[in-house]
């Protein structure tokens, strides 16, 4: 919506533009919130995909943009895992079901890029965002808003700013919350596949020496890969001609899809992790990528976001709905103690299983290689697992 009133309060300033950005700003609009969203246009360029599990779905129905991308997403019905590693101590194949939980899909596959254009035009229809296409230059954490600055000079003031502009942000910085970051040895070279072979809903994830090799449905017979190789490794693959990359990746993956073609070119990214030692401050919440980030691993980075942004929402219409300030630091210490238990259950959780596959100390190969045999051979333990790897807290809850 053009023009910012000068004089305006808005209940909530969303300052960043990726997909938990958007997703943030919908979903306080949804609850009737008056909303600023500080964020350059979407970009459309990005070839990765994203697997969303089904807590994630309902609340993108419930901002009403499931609708738009669900004839362009792949179901995700069973997760295989096979122990690539060429090791002594190996892992049995493992597959998980959604049928076993008595739900038809764990989740669904999407482009990146519908994904963002789908938000985007979600953002602008909305009647209660108004949308400033500019980056934050600076912020003022005052008693009664939070004041932020935009690069052309514009002042947004809100009763509370939400931090979505990633591992760099202006907001955290300014509000001095210091972060933890971590460094893995390893890159992730990310591509999509069409292949001869239906897929049949199926991701597989090899287990190799340098990290895991994902393939994760797409429509047709196609699907994205997530590679995880040392920098080099990484480079080097990125670097071979289209035909050579073809028959290296179909021999990494056994050809189980058959004949590999490119359907979009490769892009690497270095493996990094990093944790806010707080998500709050004075007039600040923090979400997404500007409080957690971890490796492409297990398809659970823009899913804890997700669910970051639904506890807020939450939080902020029961305030709304008791006439509270949604400032009060009653509201973000809720906020925050909610969420640092998922974030730091599901941080170390693939930190484990990542450094678990880069180790050649025995005791770990076997005590990842037990784990799998567990969840195998003993149901009940299988489906904790499936059940908490989709959402936090519903691993205990009887099977359905």
């Amino acid at each position: 919506m053009p023009g910012v009133e000068k004089s305006r309060m808005y209940d909530v300033a969303v300052v960043g533009g990726g997909p938990a950005g958007r997703i943030a700003a919908l979903a306080f609009a949804h609850q009737g919130l008056s909303v600023a969203l500080i964020a350059t246009q979407a970009i459309e360029s990005d070839g990765r995909t994203t697997a969303l599990w089904q807590q994630s779905l309902d609340l993108l129905r419930s901002i009403g943009v499931w609708a738009n991308l669900e004839a362009n997403a792949a179901p995700l019905k069973k997760m295989r895992m096979i122990d690539a590693t060429g090791r002594l101590i190996r892992a049995p194949e493992v597959t998980f079901d959604s049928a076993e939980l008595g739900i038809e899909t764990f989740g669904y596959n999407v482009l990146n890029k519908g994904l963002n254009i789908a938000l985007e035009d979600a953002c602008v229809v909305s009647e209660n965002i108004t949308s400033i296409t500019e980056l934050a230059s600076h912020v003022h954490f005052g008693s009664a808003c939070a004041e932020i600055t935009t690069e052309s000079g514009k002042v947004i003031k809100a009763r509370l700013a939400v931090a979505a502009d990633g591992r760099r942000s202006v907001l955290r910085n300014t509000a001095g919350i210091e972060v933890k970051r971590w460094s893995y040895p390893q890159e992730a070279l990310v591509l999509n596949l069409e292949h001869s072979i239906p897929h049949h809903s199926v991701s597989t994830e090899f287990h190799t020496p340098t990290g895991p090799f994902t393939l994760v449905p797409l429509p047709g017979h196609q699907s994205s890969l997530v590679c995880v190789e040392t920098a080099e490794e990484a480079a080097r693959l990125k670097s071979l001609p289209a035909t050579d990359l073809e028959r290296e990746l179909e021999r990494r993956a056994h050809s189980i899809l058959g004949r590999f073609k490119l359907a979009s070119l490769p892009q690497t990214f270095p493996l990094s992790g990093m944790t806010a030692k707080s998500l709050v401050g004075p007039r600040l919440a923090l979400i997404g990528e500007t409080a957690h980030v971890f490796p492409p691993i297990g398809a659970q980075g823009l899913n804890l976001s997700m669910r970051d942004i639904a506890d807020l929402a939450k939080g902020l219409s029961g305030a709304k709905q008791r006439q509270i300030d949604l400032g009060d630091p009653s509201i973000l210490e809720t906020y925050e103690k909610k969420r640092f238990s998922d974030i730091r259950q599901r941080t170390n959780a693939v930190d484990m299983l990542n450094r678990s596959l880069l180790t050649d100390f025995l005791p770990v190969q076997i005590a990842r290689s037990g784990g799998m045999y567990l969840a195998g051979k003993v149901g009940p333990f299988r489906r904790l697992l499936m059940r908490e790897g989709m959402a936090p807290g519903n691993g205990f809850l009887p099977n359905t």
